[in-house]
């Protein structure tokens, strides 16, 4: 097993040369911003020219943030306006890259994936999270916009139309229990035993011919992925939203609240998000 030292918060473990793990490291929430996204497009490029390759899990160095979320702050560079490779916008390049590569992908989930941090580990092939210590879910109505990096697109696919609707206008958490009942996530294992569990499914794909597991998942792939226009029609008008000014509003009172600053807010800020209007009218109130 050898471990790549890199500048950028996004870590390679090599445990074979078919199984990579790939640690988030970015403290102190693992917020998904230009760093981040820089990291993942350099990790693509290595990723293509490794022909031996089978196989990359995904977790997190701080077990109470595996992404936190979309940075509401405003350090997102050009990946929203940049174009890559696919010929998508950087942030959505990133997630429909990882799907259609012919490298398995898996999200090994501990801790708080909200937002497009949710749409990182649903552009992944397979998600295991932790019984006990995960936070899944779509906060952004309950910020004034939408999701906008495929949330809409991939979910209704996989815990259908009325559970997609749940997730997305109720704007709150799941635990690793209730996601996978909906088919959220693959299965939720006991914290002890989601290790071994996802290293030993990792190891046995890595085991398998490489074609034979890119032909299998393409042929997947063909039946289950939504198309691009309408990944960048959601992108598109995420954009826009993200202007309007009950957005701006909602944003600012979250961020004033200590969204990304505040550990104990990060981990249950969604919890807010029904009562922030009234509370943010009341403190004015109050005030006057």
């Amino acid at each position: 097993m050898t471990e790549t030292k890199s500048t950028t918060p996004v870590r390679v473990v090599e445990e074979t040369s078919g199984y990579w793990r790939v640690l988030f490291d970015y403290p102190p929430f693992n917020i998904l911003d230009a760093t981040i996204f820089e990291g993942l497009q350099n990790l693509l490029a290595r990723m293509d020219s490794s022909p031996s390759l089978r196989v990359v899990v995904f977790e997190s160095a701080n077990p109470e943030f595996y992404l936190a979320h979309f940075d509401l702050t405003g350090k997102l560079g050009n990946i929203t306006t940049a174009v890559g490779p696919s010929g998508l916008p950087i942030l959505m390049d990133t997630f429909v890259r990882f799907t259609t590569s012919p490298v398995v992908s898996i999200a090994k989930i501990r801790g708080c994936v909200r937002g497009a941090s949710s749409e990182f580990v649903l552009a992944c092939d397979m998600r295991f999270a932790s019984r006990e210590d995960t936070l899944i879910g779509h906060p952004e109505v309950g910020v004034g916009v939408h999701p906008g990096g495929g949330g809409t697109e991939r979910l209704p696919h996989l815990v259908g139309r009325g559970r997609a609707f749940e997730i997305v206008l109720g704007a709150n958490d799941f635990d690793g229990d209730t996601a996978e009942r909906y088919g959220y996530v693959n299965r939720s294992l006991p914290d002890a035993a989601l290790d071994g569990f996802v290293d030993a499914l990792a190891r046995r794909i890595a085991s398998f011919d490489r074609r034979a597991l890119a032909a299998a998942k393409n042929l997947v792939n063909q039946v289950s992925l939504p198309p691009a226009d309408r990944l960048l029609n959601a992108f598109t008008s995420f954009g826009a939203a993200l202007s309007w000014p009950e957005a701006q509003h909602r944003i600012q009172a979250v961020v004033e609240r200590g969204l990304q600053r505040d550990a104990n807010f990060e981990k249950a800020w969604p919890d807010v998000l029904g009562n922030l209007v009234t509370t943010e009218m009341q403190a004015q109130w109050d005030d006057n």
